[in-house]
């Protein structure tokens, strides 16, 4: 008899330990095939669906939503095709120390396939040899862990002709469905959306589980029973009668932390405990480079950069002439035991910027800015934004940036006393820019101006290179044309 192939969590990304377990995307009995999804997780940097390398029927799931699972832990069971179902499922819900063996002898079939053309992990990324298209064959009934003797009823001919008909009336001439996604779908078939109605707020038109979600009644929307997420208002999560020892109020929620807002408190903790932060600031006359802009809008409306593309062209200049602003600390064991630290330099920037989303602040990187031209770099800060706000951005995205850019002044605020994202050196943040009296050749003007302040590790500079690149960014922004002009 053939044993189950126990799927192991696989590292989605570098530094990843665990990932919480939003939704399955199968269930017990499923038939399934290789790379078809079959459960979303949310890691501390992206939400993600996770491809099966086996094809087969699954025969256990081991988590539930909203369950936190290690990575290298089992987090399916799929019998091999052509496997009697019964045994197969009772076998792979053997106690734990059966099951080890199990994990260690898929692991090694895992390896194999692998090599075959299966094995990636994020979808988006595709596997050389995987042909799986998602689709569901069985209703999702039995719940998470139950082995299943007797085969499912398959989806009803009419549940499929309503499922059709709804990509159907959103397709897009040319393009991919407006809606792809089945859990979309089949929520909005469960409620009576008509999606043929919907405007999607994703990448062409795209609608999305949010979407739905927006038209339908809060109090029907349906919701992993572990959840509420992140993003839940404290009200939402009712403990009413609770009262706090402390203060003697009557405690209104509890919202746990965890997936993004967990990855950022303990990256943040890290940062203020580790390096030994300063931080400089400067006023800048930004009326030069506004005027500039909007000359070349008014001769390109469709595809002129905006302010922050501009100043990001000028940060990777300036992060060239000041290389120290653009490096990393890294601490080592020697063989004695003991630990040495070495400044690592880049040849290149991958500049980070914070962009702000429903699951918290999110810090995508471009690659290689130093190579983009501020048109490049606009266009590539708009399409990372829109990739991070639907929780796409993979851990590549967000993990590989040198140098961090953060625009405040979106909020309506000056300054902020930001907080470097480790293990980065510096950060740049730009507040909002406003009419100010200022004095130029020697009389009173009113100005467009805006506020540049700088933290950075005192442990790879001082204050003369943080000054002196702070300096550079702000007299490039002063002095736009001549600037530009020597890129």
């Amino acid at each position: 008899m053939s044993e189950p192939k126990v799927f192991l969590l696989p590292d989605l990304g570098e530094g990843l330990t665990e990932a919480e377990l939003v939704n399955w995307l199968v269930a017990v009995g499923d038939e399934i095939r290789v790379d078809q999804p079959i459960a979303e997780v949310e890691t501390a940097k992206s939400m993600v669906e996770v491809p099966s390398p086996y094809a087969g029927t699954v025969a256990v799931l081991h988590g539930e939503p909203g369950e936190t699972l290690d990575v290298g832990k089992p987090l399916i069971s799929v019998t091999p095709v052509g496997a009697p179902v019964a045994l197969a499922a009772a076998r792979a819900a053997e106690p734990l120390e059966a099951e080890t063996e199990a994990e260690d002898a898929a692991a090694e079939v895992y390896r194999e396939e692998e090599k075959a053309g299966s094995g990636n992990v994020l979808i988006g990324y595709g596997t050389p040899g995987g042909h799986g298209v998602a689709r569901r064959t069985r209703p999702r009934k039995a719940p998470a862990g139950t082995a299943v003797a007797e085969p499912a009823a398959q989806v009803s001919a009419a549940d499929k002709a309503a499922d059709d008909l709804l990509l159907m009336r959103t397709r897009v001439p040319g393009k991919l469905g407006a809606v792809i996604s089945p859990l979309v779908r089949r929520m909005a078939r469960d409620h009576g959306v008509d999606l043929g109605e919907l405007q999607g707020s994703g990448a062409s038109g795209l609608i999305m589980r949010r979407d739905v979600e927006a038209v339908i009644k809060p109090s029907t929307v349906e919701r992993p029973a572990a959840e509420p997420d992140e993003t839940t208002s404290i009200s939402a999560v009712s403990t009413k009668g609770d009262t706090d020892t402390r203060t003697g109020l009557g405690i209104a929620g509890r919202t746990p932390v965890r997936g993004v807002r967990k990855a950022v408190a303990a990256n943040m903790t890290r940062s203020r405990s580790e390096i030994p932060e300063a931080t400089v600031w400067v006023d800048v006359d930004a009326t030069a480079l506004v005027e500039m802009r909007a000359a070349l809008k008014q001769a390109d409306p469709h595809h002129t950069p905006g302010l922050l593309a501009f100043i990001a062209r000028f940060v990777t200049v300036g992060l060239k002439k000041f290389p120290e602003l653009n490096t990393r600390i890294v601490t080592t064991e020697d063989t004695t035991g003991g630990a040495s630290q070495e400044i690592v330099a880049f040849d290149g920037v991958n500049l980070g910027f914070a962009a702000q989303t429903d699951r918290g602040l999110m810090v995508p990187s471009v690659r290689n800015a130093d190579k983009l031209s501020a048109r490049e770099l606009d266009s590539e800060i708009r399409r990372l934004t829109a990739v991070v706000r639907d929780g796409k951005a993979s851990p590549a995205d967000l993990g590989s940036g040198t140098f961090t850019l953060n625009n405040y002044g979106v909020f309506g605020v000056d300054g902020s006393a930001a907080i470097i994202n480790h293990p980065e050196v510096g950060i740049l943040g730009v507040g909002r820019i406003i009419d100010k009296p200022w004095v130029v050749n020697g009389e009173l003007a009113v100005r467009k101006v805006t506020e540049l302040t700088l933290t950075f590790d005192h442990r790879v500079c001082d204050g003369g290179t943080a000054g002196g690149f702070l300096r550079y960014v702000a007299n490039a922004i002063e002095n736009p044309g001549s600037v530009l002009a020597d890129l």
